[in-house]
């Protein structure tokens, strides 16, 4: 049988390296907007984050989320990005409990 590849991602925040399916993925679209993607088969430039708030905060309070993003994540779309992650993280049964 063939095995196939497990592809490992880095967790942003606390520097996690975990299967990618593991991970909440953010995403800056081809247009340029920054949205989380819950299917994680959107197109654009993606950055990975635990399930965790406290991941989440630190990759915003570092700016790493806009420099694995290649783009200026503004105040609103941190807040945007905030509620999203918040409602993805803590109703998705891959994440449990999300906290």
């Amino acid at each position: 049988m063939r095995r196939t590849k497990t592809s490992l991602r880095t967790c942003l925040g606390c520097g996690l390296e975990a299967d990618k399916r593991e991970l909440v993925r953010i995403v800056r679209g081809p247009d340029g907007d920054v949205f989380v993607d819950p299917t994680s088969k959107k197109s654009g430039r993606g950055a990975y984050v635990c399930p965790k708030e406290a991941c989440f905060e630190a990759a915003v309070r570092k700016n790493r989320l806009g420099h694995a993003l290649r783009a200026v994540v503004k105040e609103e779309d941190i807040e945007r990005l905030r509620i999203e992650f918040e409602q993805i993280a803590g109703s998705d049964a891959r994440f449990g409990s999300g906290r």
